[in-house]
């Protein structure tokens, strides 16, 4: 197995005590299998994500990622584990104004030292990319940033990819079409996917389907 957590439990500050975010939740990814964990704002989607990327801390309770677990490591741990084993695609594309688009997609891999050029080249090919190799984010419509975004991920050969809202800043179709691409290269890479998401079509395109209500899995 991939990606096993037992007992998560999470909770912030409030200004009146302790909000519980996520409350004993149990949930298991094997290699290569995609998941879809879907819920209403708030319930701990996105919390939950940024535990198992090493983003936010748990209270209590395990994940294991490759067999090791996420929560005994220090901040120099979980970067380590962020810059490897796990693969972040955000809403927002987090793109780095300066790089133009060859280097934002080789950005991840060379600080995982595993740039591969070829790799990367296929991605960007794959991803329709190949002639915006020399422009800056800032020329690029939407859905060609996001594209970048996954190619970026991808060209760090993660074990695991994480997906917030992937192509929620996307139209429908354009949100089809990359998801399509990403499915895809995922697929032929091996990686694992687990990604939140409001869209009951794209749900349906996972292996699986985990629903969060109130911090608890349905």
């Amino acid at each position: 197995m991939l990606l096993a957590l037992e007992s998560v439990t999470k909770s912030y500050t409030g200004a009146d005590g302790p909000v519980p975010v996520l409350q004993g939740v149990d949930l298991s990814l094997e290699a290569g299998g995609t998941l879809a964990l879907t819920g209403e704002s708030g319930s701990g989607k996105s919390t939950l994500l940024h535990l198992v990327g090493g983003l936010d801390t748990a209270d209590s309770g395990t994940i294991r990622l490759n067999g090791q677990d996420v929560t005994e490591l220090d901040d120099r741990g979980r970067a380590g584990l962020r810059r490897g084993t796990v693969g972040l695609i955000f809403q927002q594309f987090n793109l780095i104004p300066s790089l133009d688009v060859a280097a934002n997609i080789a950005f991840q891999a060379r600080l995982a030292d595993r740039y591969d050029s070829d790799r990367a080249n296929r991605l960007a090919d794959a991803l329709g990319l190949g002639a915006q190799l020399r422009k800056y984010p800032e020329q690029l419509s939407g859905g060609q940033q996001q594209r970048v975004a996954i190619a970026r991920t991808l060209a760090a050969a993660p074990a695991l990819v994480l997906a917030d809202e992937p192509t929620g800043n996307l139209d429908e179709a354009t949100a089809g079409q990359v998801l399509d691409q990403m499915l895809e290269l995922v697929a032929e890479t091996g990686a694992a996917l687990l990604m939140v998401t409001h869209s009951p079509k794209l749900a349906a395109r996972m292996d699986r389907r985990a629903h969060l209500t109130r911090g608890r899995l349905a």
